[in-house]
């Protein structure tokens, strides 16, 4: 866990550390090598014209592509240019909230590395910042989608607003920036999967929204599938999500369907004058199942939470990091 500091960094005796930038703006990677030089040099660009100092993050959740090498070479041009290397993939949330937390910026900034963010409107989020507010987030627009992903996002956002302790913001992502007060606040809360959008309005700080039409894809495959999306719904719901004891949850899902169809089995048989009995009981068995194994999924989180909180698991282990100050003497 001792990162690589050799490159770009001050001697250890080079006195105490420069104090951190106005703004931090932290860029996720996982294979971005087509996205990641053209995203520094759009961020840069908007930046520099603003009368402040600043750095770029990114963390690297150990792509098998030439990413890191690509960041390096921007480090090396750049020194407010800085990078973390994961030593594995941890994740879409605990990356990025790792790095958000090593952030030193008055106000940090989340942006993904593929321009479906734009970084136009950072000097919005920070003129907002600078006239008061702690909190400002991208709301995309509703965007046109499939059926029945338009119904199953629909029914996630339910969820969180019925039976979370906080509402989150609907079509947020986490783009957006967030004062450093309000970034030390979710440390604070320890989370050992944090759905940092979510933590955001857990703080209760001033938040406001600025909405924006999401732009396509500059390069590359995006990373979040049916699965990586039903992952973010449910660790809005259940705080966490990982492996083995989210499968109750998935086979809970799969019975609803079930249920569903059993259910639409019933009606086609009632307009067709054939016996609906069997399709009915079917189908309430069905569901007291999906509800039995949603709630044991859901205890099974809530129970690795505990265990999680306990062992005090760091977000990441990072393989090295690149151009960071020395850390301040204690």
């Amino acid at each position: 866990m001792n990162p690589d500091t050799s490159q770009a960094c001050p001697p250890a005796d080079a006195g105490p550390a420069v104090a951190g930038p106005d703004v931090s703006v932290v860029i996720p990677c996982y294979n971005e090598e087509e996205n990641a030089a053209a995203i520094c040099a759009a961020a840069i660009g908007v930046l520099e014209p603003l009368d402040l100092s600043f750095d770029i993050i990114f963390i690297d959740n150990d792509s098998t592509d030439h990413t890191v090498e690509i960041v390096k070479g921007l480090c090396a041009a750049d020194p407010r240019v800085r990078l973390i290397v994961n030593s594995r993939n941890f994740g879409q949330m605990r990356s990025p909230t790792h790095a958000i937390y090593e952030a030193r910026g008055r106000a940090i900034i989340g942006l993904c590395a593929d321009f479906q963010d734009p970084p136009e409107l950072m000097p919005a989020f920070i003129e907002r910042w600078q006239d008061g507010a702690d909190i400002v987030l991208g709301v995309r627009e509703v965007e046109k989608v499939g059926y029945i992903h338009g119904k199953l996002r629909q029914l996630s956002y339910w969820l969180a607003r019925n039976f979370s302790d906080y509402p989150i913001v609907p079509q947020a992502t986490g783009f957006g920036l967030y004062a450093a007060r309000v970034v030390d606040a979710t440390r604070q809360l320890s989370e050992p999967e944090p759905f940092f959008r979510g933590m955001l309005v857990e703080t209760g700080f001033k938040l406001e929204t600025i909405t924006y039409h999401r732009p396509p894809r500059a390069a590359g495959e995006s990373k979040n599938d049916f699965f990586a999306l039903f992952d973010f719904a449910m660790s809005a719901l259940a705080g966490s999500s990982k492996k083995l004891l989210r499968v109750p949850m998935y086979i809970g899902a799969f019975g609803l369907l079930m249920s569903l169809l059993m259910l639409a089995g019933g009606v086609v048989a009632f307009f067709s004058g054939r016996p609906i009995a069997g399709w009915l009981i079917a189908a309430i068995t069905q569901f007291e199942f999906a509800l039995m194994f949603g709630f044991l999924g859901l205890l099974g989180d809530n129970l690795r939470i505990v265990s999680e909180r306990t062992r005090r698991t760091p977000l990441v282990i990072e393989r090295e990091r690149v151009n960071f100050p020395p850390e301040p003497e204690s």
